[in-house]
Order: structure tokens, then sequence, then C-alpha cells
């Protein structure tokens, strides 16, 4: 890329290698110093849906599994339609892949219309899944997604969620189906660069993810409801 210009939006991904600058969950220094091949140049006007572009890059990283000689892991059942799952989602469309089947538990997260169904998993019965990528988190779905995958081999559970609990699963169930177990880590430059061409292209849309701003004062506030409120 040409070099970045005085007043140019840019993403600089996360890293322990600042001094004297807080970077879990979004920067807190108010100047960096940095190379500009580390900055990720952001189309004009995307503003603060800019923040989202290390998300994005996870979601492309769990379909890719971080290997540019792989096919993409096609998620056709995502659990959880937080930001996670309805980007996983979208990448589906963006790449011209079947649309994915989304469950969610919460009604206000199944409201509208996104090209895809959103359901609660008591309204789904089938049972031949190729690819079920988890966000929600929750350590105690694995049986019951190993479930619902096709028997006979091919079928794959995608961890892409945090899990705070140990993950556990019978045995015999995913002996039987022959069934495949993969943890998908954080971002890479590649999958940065593999969204930042979707976005550029418009075949990647980051509207309607951000539902609140609050300032920086407010922080603590603003975490609790990031965390703990599920509209």
């Amino acid at each position: 890329d040409a070099k970045l210009a005085i007043g140019e939006t840019v993403f600089v991904p996360g890293s322990y290698s600042f001094k004297e600058a807080a970077n879990v969950f979004g920067g807190s220094a108010e100047r960096l110093i940095l190379a500009d091949s580390r900055a990720v140049r952001l189309p004009a006007g995307i503003g603060a849906r800019g923040v989202l572009l290390a998300l994005a890059a996870t979601a492309y990283h769990a379909m890719s599994g971080g290997r540019l000689d792989m096919p993409l892991g096609v998620p056709d059942l995502i659990i959880g339609h937080g930001v996670m799952g309805r980007l996983l989602a979208r990448l589906n469309l963006a790449l011209d892949l079947p649309p994915p089947t989304v469950w969610e538990t919460q009604a206000a997260r199944r409201a509208g219309d996104h090209g895809y169904p959103v359901v609660h998993p008591d309204e789904d019965s089938r049972k031949n899944y190729r690819g079920v990528y988890d966000v929600s988190g929750d350590a105690s779905l694995l049986n019951t997604l190993i479930g619902r995958l096709q028997p006979g081999g091919g079928g794959e559970v995608v961890l892409a969620g945090f899990y705070k609990e140990e993950l556990r699963f019978a045995y015999a169930p995913a002996f039987m189906r022959e069934a495949r177990l993969r943890i998908a880590a954080e971002w890479a430059a590649e999958d940065i660069a593999a969204v930042r061409h979707l976005i550029d292209d418009g075949k990647l849309s980051l509207d309607g993810l951000i539902t609140n701003r609050a300032p920086a004062t407010d922080a603590e506030a603003a975490y609790r409801t990031a965390f703990t409120d599920p509209t």
C-alpha cells in the first residue's frame, strides 16, 4: 500500500508491544507511534464501525483456519446471533456461500430480516449439519451440537466463543458421527486483509452491529452493558 496520509482513518491491531498503553478491549492512549505498515487503512466514512474490523477478522479466521491454502470451512449452523454470529453469517453471504441457519434463544435477537433464518433451537429438528459454529460460549451445548452433525463423517464443530468452564462431551455419539472438533483462535494479518477487501468491495457490511455509544468516562457502565445486556 501507499504511505498513509495525515487525517486518514486507520485501524491499529492490538499488541502488547506498545509501552504505557492499555490495549485489552481497545486502546486507551491518546497517541501511538508505530510503523505505518502496522496500521490498516479503513474506508472513508466508516466511523465507529471500524472498531469491528478485528471481530470480522476473527470470524473470517474461524472459517479459514488461518490457512490460505485451505478452503473455507462453511458454517451451515451458527449458534448465537450476537455480533460474532452475525458477522459469520454475513461472511457466508459476502463469499457467495449458502445462507446458514442461526440458533438464538433471545427473541429480540431473532427479530428482523437478515437474509438467513434465525430460529429458536427448539424449532430446528435437522441433524445433518456439516459445519456447526458455536459463538455462544456455552460449554454445556457441546453434546447437543455434536448430535446435530451429519452421520458418517465430514461433520465439524468449530468452537469460536470463549468458554469459562471445561468442555466435556459424550464419546459414543461423537464416535458414531466421526465428528471433528476444531478450536478457532484469534485473527491473523491475512484475515484482516481479507475482510478489509470484502468491506472495500461493498460485500461485507458492518452496519447495524453497534447498538450503544458511551464516553470513555462511562467505560465501566459500558462494559456491563456490552457483556450482560442481551439486547
